[in-house]
């Protein structure tokens, strides 16, 4: 997921935060989701179950079973799974491999296979991040259980996102831009700590959401700054992170030759720099 994160050391190169880090072990991403593409000013909106019931192809288990019994010396129990937080456990219980591993791995390529059968037997850390990268592509299969409510909140008291928003859509985008905006939370600040860095938005793919940090929504941010924000956001919206190398780029050359078509992206970097040190106090 892409996010502005201005620091006040960093301010003369500003950058997105990584949402993800090497892999020891597989990490999982949220549920995608769908939602409308034009919605009232305060709305919050419930997304249902997913995948409200599991069915698993017996032959296919079987076969993956045959894989880890190949592998393993001795017996093997497979189960399979629709949960989105425990996406692979194993365990060996008086010589005997029990693996619960998510449905997605029926039907994967026989290479993502072979890496999932040496990480579960063998620990094999190479296995493991190629593991995750396929666990990340595959992020839609991951079942919501719960409803999960997502306040929208556009209008503010001195700036209105759903206005800006449209406004940014259609300069740059035509239009075309479906994701949701909203004015994101207040996170927990520790008394007598100044903060040193700040999240002034966000992009979640997944829930095509992007959120603005509520420090921006007062009457001495300039619209255009907010509207760069909101403009570097939707970026992330239409251009998707690139992999190279075994890492995940949220930036590639071509976001940033893009994101300088802003109409007002040098006003906005000096803006920032000028103003980081206040942002940060408020925030």
């Amino acid at each position: 997921m892409g996010a502005r994160s201005v620091s006040i050391d960093s301010w003369l190169a500003p950058r997105w935060t990584r949402g993800n880090a090497a892999l020891a072990k597989p990490t999982v991403a949220s549920a995608a989701i769908r939602v409308p593409d034009r919605v009232s000013a305060q709305l919050a909106l419930v997304f249902p179950s997913a995948s409200p019931q599991l069915f698993v192809h017996e032959g296919a288990r079987q076969a993956l079973e045959r894989r880890f019994k190949a592998a393993f010396p001795g017996p093997v129990v497979l189960s399979i799974t629709d949960n989105r937080h425990s996406i692979i456990s194993h365990s060996s219980k008086r010589g005997v491999l029990h693996a619960r591993v998510h449905h997605m791995f029926l039907d994967a390529p026989a290479s993502i296979i072979d890496a999932l059968v040496r990480y579960v037997v063998r620990g094999d850390k190479s296995a493991s991040a190629k593991i995750g990268r396929f666990i990340e592509d595959n992020a839609s299969r991951l079942a919501r259980r719960r409803p999960r409510a997502i306040p929208i909140h556009t209008r503010g008291a001195h700036h209105d996102l759903m206005a800006i928003s449209q406004e940014v859509n259609a300069r740059y985008f035509d239009g075309t831009v479906n994701a949701l905006v909203t004015w994101g939370r207040r996170g927990p600040r520790r008394a007598g700590v100044a903060r040193k860095a700040i999240r002034l938005g966000s992009y979640n793919a997944l829930e095509k959401l992007i959120r603005i940090h509520p420090v921006l929504d007062r009457a001495w941010v300039p619209r255009y700054f907010i509207a760069y924000v909101l403009y570097h956001e939707m970026l992330h919206h239409v251009m998707p992170a690139t992999r190279g190398n075994g890492r995940r780029n949220l930036h590639p050359p071509e976001f940033l030759e893009r994101e300088r078509l802003f109409r007002n992206y040098e006003r906005a970097l000096v803006w920032e720099k000028q103003h980081i040190r206040r942002l940060l106090r408020t925030s």
